[in-house]
């Protein structure tokens, strides 16, 4: 019998439930209490569910009030140091607010903590906390949320699987604190606390355990393979008759096939999406004992599944290895879609044709659970007539009109060498930029966003229901770009920008209004801690019928001497913070977009806005997980951005921005963009991240984020010179912007002015040092 195996659930809720109770509790305004019980009401939801949709392997520990990575470093005790004033705030389950001081800073009764450092999940845009290590790190058990919440799962009557990150992985996830070590050396001192965590699963009735291994797709050495071998035989003895599952996610197991395949293990899960050939190769080795999950339900994306294309690979693994050595599952986890397209019934933003064309996470457990039962060969009426239905909907979307547009594909073609490089060289831009807009030393700025408030977001919602008109609408929007224009001038910024007040979202409001594109209602996509997305979906050939920004751009500009921004949205990042067409090249796709960013730049430009910001913090996110595949990716990718910004006068500015991203292994492209001015985030890492752009010797302009805008600490004026203090030794001072980390949209008006104070009084500072 084939047995369906799911590797995690959206933990969000359907409707952001828990979004809400968290930021309720940050704001003191519920108990700890009552966020563990809306925490408890979701994860009992979502157990039911997968029960309900006929999931063998249902997972439990995949939840998570902030982030699964924090969630094992607060279990294994890798606690930094930093946080040892409120070590007295631990319980045995969910530490809640030591753990959220760890992701998010502390700032209360004498005590003042930094958040940890936060970076993207391997190539996806959900943000994990980096682990922090020191050479002598000492681990020890500090919580047992994975024990807790298995056995909540059985009160329910619910066998569940028990889900922790590896080891290996956690460790390569992190980063070291100091120097003389390699954190991949802690290995022996994590060890025990993994048997330990093993052996109370076991006493406590657990049948399987996932223990998740995406490492095991990536470039690794042979020393790391080795380990893996000797790290599985140490859980393998310590299991006790727990039936342990290796996940690997995200990419092929390639050069690393044999290792993940002689692992002393139950079962070894393979993602057959986004390493769709590796299935003959590993037929044709697979050891007599081991079990294969495979993943051929897209984790990662809401197309429906080809059940027709899916079965001829479950059939092939069944010929090899027959029935009860094959499982059926999502590729990867279902974190990464939203919850249940039961909840979209808007047919103006998705269409009727287009919404038949998707799977949410609810429906993918429904096709996992029908490619179970049609692979098994004894097929019921209900299942069959789905079965039509899957193959009618697969063939109205390859033949669809609304998918395909001549025009757009010709003006893809016809892109040339040309048409992505800047007239002058950036020495000459700089000179003609300088005359234009005359920027003292250290040229202070914001990333884009300014606090989007209960207001703010009242009126967008009464615009939609009809309860205000667009009139009312545009007055209060207006009303509000004047007064944070006001504010910008008070503080003394260089340069301003508009505060996005009519924007939703960075990507969904450019989607919004680009032809090609559908929405959703409820589509909600966690990306860190309580911040949720929605992406949009392109289902066909993109591009811009009329302005996007000009109108709140230009009235911004009209208000004031200072240059006003525009912002934009980059095209590898509406493409990577979408739900992109998986049926013609992302590269074909991402020009299409870089096009539709030209159209409006040069609409701004002649509008007579002259510093544009095209944003870009997904470039390094896109990046493929494998060397081999990763040149060719960042050619098209960074052609594509200089398509959309290159076609412009010298003496426009274009500034790009990028968060929470490594630099060192893709500089040179980053470089190659030729963006006069980039922004980064850097105030988490203490500017570490500055240290590649200083040795790559960065030739254009750079603004270093000197305060961290995910926390709601206000740092000091003290901190910010430091910051900018550590800037200026590896980066001369004439190429030194001065800017926050990222945009402001989710923090709080108080804050955020006294952190602008502090910010521009760092940067008065610096000029006259």
């Amino acid at each position: 019998m084939l047995l369906t195996n799911n590797l995690g659930y959206p933990r969000v809720g359907a409707f952001r439930e828990l979004k809400k109770a968290n930021e309720a509790y940050w704001a003191k305004k519920i108990s700890a209490e009552e966020l563990l019980q809306a925490g408890l009401k979701i994860r009992e939801g979502n157990w039911k569910t997968q029960k309900d949709a006929g999931i063998d392997l249902i997972p439990s520990n995949d939840f998570s009030f902030y982030d699964q990575v924090l969630d094992l470093s607060l279990t294994v005790g890798a606690i930094p140091a930093r946080y040892n004033s409120l070590l007295n705030k631990i319980d045995r389950q969910y530490n809640l607010d030591l753990y959220f001081a760890m992701a998010r800073g502390f700032q209360e009764g004498g005590v003042d903590v930094t958040a940890m450092e936060m970076t993207k999940w391997f190539d996806t845009n959900y943000h994990y906390i980096v682990p922090e290590f020191v050479k002598n790190q000492e681990f020890k058990l500090t919580s047992e949320k994975f024990l807790s919440e298995y056995n909540e799962a059985k009160q329910q009557g619910i066998e569940t699987k028990p889900v922790i990150i590896g080891p290996i992985t956690y460790l390569l996830l992190g980063k070291e604190k100091e120097a003389g070590f390699n954190r991949i050396d802690l290995i022996d001192s994590l060890l025990p606390v993994y048997e330990e965590i093993l052996a109370k699963l076991a006493d406590a009735g657990a049948q399987y355990v996932q223990i998740d291994e995406p490492f095991l797709a990536l470039d690794i050495d042979d020393a790391t393979r080795a380990l893996y071998a000797k790290v599985f035989e140490k859980l393998a003895a310590a299991a006790k008759g727990i039936k342990l599952i290796v996940a690997t996610y995200f990419e092929a197991l390639r050069d690393n096939e044999d290792t993940a395949l002689a692992l002393p293990v139950h079962a070894l899960h393979l993602d057959l999406v986004r390493g769709e050939d590796q299935l003959d190769s590993i037929l044709a080795k697979v050891p007599a004992n081991l079990t294969l999950s495979l993943g051929v339900v897209e984790g990662r994306n809401i197309w429906k599944n080809d059940y027709e294309k899916s079965l001829t690979k479950i059939n092939q693994a069944v010929e090899k290895l027959g029935k009860d050595r094959v499982w059926v599952a999502p590729s990867s986890s279902l974190l990464h879609v939203p919850f249940d397209l039961d909840n979209e019934n808007n047919e103006e933003s998705l269409p009727a044709e287009v919404k038949n064309w998707l799977a949410f996470a609810k429906q993918k457990l429904a096709e996992v659970k029908d490619l179970a039962v049609l692979a098994e060969g004894e097929v019921d009426a209900a299942t069959q007539k789905r079965f039509e239905a899957n193959k009618a909907a697969n063939e109205s979307r390859r033949t669809s009109p609304l998918i395909h547009k001549p025009e757009v594909k010709t003006r893809v073609n016809n892109i040339t060498d040309e048409d992505a490089t800047r007239t002058s060289k950036f020495n000459d831009r700089k000179k003609a930029q300088k005359a234009k807009f005359n920027l003292p030393d250290y040229a202070t700025t914001t990333i884009g966003s300014f606090p989007q408030t209960k207001d703010v977001r009242k009126w967008r919602a009464d615009l939609k229901k009809g309860a205000i008109s667009q009139e009312q609408y545009d007055k209060e929007i207006a009303e509000e770009t004047e007064r944070t224009i006001r504010l910008q001038e008070q503080l003394d910024i260089d340069v301003l920008v508009h505060g996005e007040f009519e924007r939703n979202d960075m990507v969904e409001y450019f989607g919004e209004q680009l032809a090609g594109y559908a929405f959703t209602q409820n589509g909600w996509v966690q990306s860190y801690g309580s911040r949720c997305v929605k992406p949009p979906i392109i289902y066909g050939d993109v591009y811009r019928p009329e302005d996007m920004t000009v109108r709140w751009s230009a009235y911004a500009q009209s208000l004031t001497n200072r240059p006003v921004k525009g912002m934009l949205t980059g095209p590898v990042t509406i493409l990577q913070w979408s739900f992109v067409r998986n049926d013609q090249p992302r590269s074909t796709t991402t020009y299409q977009i870089a096009l539709a960013i030209l159209d409006e730049v040069q609409a701004l430009e002649k509008a007579g806005i002259k510093i544009i910001q095209i944003d870009e913090p997904a470039i390094r996110e896109g990046l493929p997980l494998r060397k081999a595949d990763q040149q060719a990716y960042l050619d098209w990718a960074v052609r594509s951005f200089r398509v959309s910004s290159s076609n412009v006068d010298d003496d426009t500015q274009i500034h790009t921005h990028m968060c929470y991203s490594e630099f060192n292994d893709i500089i040179q492209d980053i470089a190659a963009m030729d963006a006069d001015v980039i922004t980064i985030e850097t105030s988490r890492s203490q500017m570490e991240l500055l240290d590649a752009f200083a040795d790559f010797k960065y030739p254009n302009d750079i603004g270093p984020g000197v305060y961290d805008i995910h926390s709601p600490r206000v740092p000091s004026t003290e901190e910010m010179v430091d910051l900018l203090r550590k800037a200026k030794a590896v980066v001369p001072s004439e190429q030194l912007w001065v800017n926050p980390d990222c945009g402001l949209k989710t923090r709080a008006w108080p804050e955020t002015k006294a952190a602008l104070e502090s910010m521009v009084e760092a940067a008065k500072i610096l000029r006259a040092e």
